[in-house]
Formats: structure tokens, sequence, C-alpha cells
């Protein structure tokens, strides 16, 4: 991760992170294991998760590591759909960056099936082409999360937050110790 998603700067040191290494269901309905990274503080409530995830069937694209954000090349055609944790990056929305530091930058942070759960405006835009079919949250196919359903449930468990419960803008793929 040094030099890619972690570098000097970043607001948690290497040592307060955790690698895991997580089973969960693919889309081809099949088991599988993958990493992700987290801040040691919140890692055996993100195991536990994945745990209940696991139980519930729950169908994740890919279990992969974040790759490091640059915003120049941010790509609204990314086909990209990986479930992961730390990055340190800025808060994303889909009109780009922000200045201040995102959870996912502290690994408190995780996104799952960013392609099937998009950041969606309050006016309805979505960034990533491919994700825009998601914004009708009324469908339900595959990897979505619902208010309520096997994923939330699983967050709230151990206290986290939905951004698919924040007012105005909604960051479906989003999980939070913070609820930020």
């Amino acid at each position: 991760m040094r030099g890619t998603t972690w570098q000097p700067g970043c607001p948690v040191p290497l040592r307060e992170l955790r690698l895991l290494t997580l089973r969960y269901w693919g889309m081809d309905g099949r088991a599988h294991q993958g990493p992700m990274v987290v801040n040691r503080a919140v890692a055996s409530q993100v195991v536990s998760v994945f745990g209940r995830l696991f139980q519930a069937r729950f169908p994740i694209q890919q279990l992969h590591l974040a790759v490091r954000y640059l915003p120049d090349q941010d790509d609204p055609n990314d086909t990209r759909n990986y479930t992961d944790g730390f990055n340190c990056r800025p808060v994303v929305t889909a009109w780009g960056p922000l200045a201040n530091w995102s959870q996912h930058a502290y690994g408190l942070a995780i996104d799952i099936n960013p392609i099937q759960n998009p950041y969606v405006t309050s006016d309805g835009y979505v960034r990533n082409v491919h994700a825009r079919p998601h914004r009708d949250r009324s469908l339900r196919r595959p990897g979505m999360i619902h208010s309520g359903d096997a994923v939330v449930r699983a967050f709230a468990a151990v206290g986290w937050k939905w951004g698919g419960y924040w007012s105005g803008d909604k960051d479906y793929m989003h999980f939070s110790s913070t609820g930020r």
C-alpha cells in the first residue's frame, strides 16, 4: 500500500491498519475469499459483519484492496466493482473530491458493490454510467443494498451507519463506524 493507497501524511499510520481475509459469496453463487484493509480498532467488527453477510449469502462482486484515488483519473466509465475499505483519499461525491479526509482514509469505512449501490445526488445524478440503472432503489437486483436488509442489519449490529440513510445525497455503497 505504500505509495499507492497509503503515503506519508495519511491521517492513520500503517501500524494502525489490519489486513483481513474475508469469505464472501460472489455474484457467481460460489464462495470466495478476499482481502480488506481496515483500522485495527474496527477489525473484529468487520469480521463479524462479513460473517453475517456470508451466512445471509449476500452477493458481492469482488473483495479487492482499494486502488489509489487520483482525481484527474476519476473515470465515469469505470467498470471496477470492488468492495473495499481503507483508502487514504478525500471525501468523493458524484461531483468530485472535497477538501476533507474520507472515513476510508482512517480505515473506518467500507464500500460494497459500488456499481449496484451508487452515490446518488439529491437531484438524481450518478457519475458512473454503469451504476446509473441502479439509482432506482425499487429494483431488487443481486448485490443491491436496501433499507433494513441483511447488509444494513449486519452493520447496524456493530454500530455502523449506512450512507443510504443520509438526508440529501445518498451513498448506497457506504458504511462507516462514524456515520459519515
